[in-house]
């Protein structure tokens, strides 16, 4: 149960085994935002209803996780319009 996170099929299937990536900035194998250890609000904003990565995690996890493909990106709206 300890290793257990909550996590969308989308994200679960887009990070894989991945435990890093790259830094679209600098170019850098950066780990990923880890969500036991980490502050999202270190790492992410939200713009509207897409995120951004403010850091080398951020923005590494951000590729790796596609968090503003269409699909992530309709459920923010749905979620919204809630």
């Amino acid at each position: 149960m300890d290793n257990l996170a909550l996590a969308c099929i989308a994200c679960n299937l887009y990070k894989g085994p991945n435990l890093s990536g790259i830094d679209p900035d600098t170019s850098a194998l950066t780990p990923l935002f880890h969500p036991r250890t980490d502050q999202w609000k270190q790492h992410f904003e939200f713009d509207g209803l897409e995120i951004t990565g403010l850091t080398a995690v951020g923005r590494a996890t951000m590729v790796v996780l596609r968090l503003n493909d269409p699909v992530h990106l309709r459920l923010r709206i749905a979620a919204d319009r809630k």
